[in-house]
């Protein structure tokens, strides 16, 4: 398919724009100290913080680690789908679903966040970095979850939580909560298989329709795959004793503890997303389970959740 093909060249072309960055981050981190070894790096790090560490670029100076720090953290942008690379994420949408449930939930767009955490070490060198961190995680959580309620297609919908959720994981490594911030990749892969699988199950039912204005009263044609999507929604909500609400409210309750700038920037922005968040998710469910049906009769006649095996 046409629209399959540019997607893919999308993806290749945003992505290389990330990789680019952590390149260079790469080779800084060879410049400075001669190794990529990460117990190497970590153990010296703390000598090479000092302000006459530094790269010269255009005649001006520029501290060390920082510029190390915010090289990778454009590869994180990259591969995480952060504000200004974020573009490939809807589009990727293309693709089978049950790929989207694997490579969109647990996977390839949570390496940018397990790569910050795992150079979490490096990163509490740069001030500068983290505060970087938390404004473009806060501002891509708030972004992707106000363009999540003007999608009409059921997987993009998805998409853009993912997107929005990926902002949370960020800023909450740059309030330097990265045990909080790995507890909510985990947890998010598992509700966010779930809502892709039980999306690709929506979509194998209506004949590979996707937009949700075309569907209606699935509810009782599809009582095991509204079951899943309403458990999946509730846990992406962060409604109590889901999952998603063991990591959302403790991600939002440090930044809210942080009294700094950015931490305060980073809570009101993900508090507002959360609201986003909900009416989104509830609006999914809304148009696809439970309004009238604005699908043709063949489609509704054929209509029946998927057998077990």
């Amino acid at each position: 398919r046409l629209q399959a093909n540019k997607a893919a060249i999308k993806a290749m072309l945003v992505n290389r724009v990330g990789d680019f960055g952590l390149a260079l981050g790469i080779m800084g981190c060879f410049t400075i100290f001669q190794t990529v070894d990460f117990s190497t790096i970590f153990a010296r790090a703390s000598a090479f913080s000092e302000p006459h560490h530094y790269f010269i670029f255009c005649n001006m100076r520029f501290h060390a680690i920082t510029v190390i720090c915010i090289l990778l953290f454009i590869g994180a942008v990259g591969k995480s789908a952060q504000i200004g690379l974020h573009t490939r994420l809807p589009d990727a949408m293309e693709g089978p679903t049950p790929v989207s449930a694997l490579i969109h939930a647990a996977t390839m767009v949570t390496a940018g966040v397990f790569m910050i955490a795992r150079c979490s070490p490096l990163f509490e060198y740069s001030s500068t970095a983290l505060i970087v961190i938390t404004f473009v995680g806060a501002m891509t959580s708030f972004f992707a979850a106000t363009t999540g309620i003007l999608q009409n297609d059921l997987k993009r919908v998805i998409a853009y939580s993912t997107c929005s959720q990926l902002g949370y994981m960020i800023f909450a490594c740059g309030i330097s909560n990265y045990s909080v911030s790995i507890f909510h990749l985990m947890n998010h892969a598992f509700f966010k298989a779930l809502l892709f699988l039980s999306a690709g199950s929506v979509i194998h039912a209506m004949s590979d329709e996707q937009d949700m204005r075309k569907m209606g009263g699935l509810a009782s044609l599809l009582p095991f795959t509204y079951a899943m999507m309403l458990i999946g929604s509730l846990s992406l909500i962060g409604f109590p004793f889901r999952t998603g609400f063991y990591s959302k409210d403790v991600i939002l309750e440090l930044a809210y503890t942080k009294y700094t700038i950015s931490g305060n920037f980073a809570f009101w922005l993900g508090s507002v997303s959360v609201f986003f968040t909900s009416y989104y998710s509830f609006r999914l469910l809304f148009l696809t389970f439970l309004a009238s049906t604005n699908s043709f009769k063949r489609d509704i006649l054929r209509c029946h959740d998927a057998p077990i095996l």
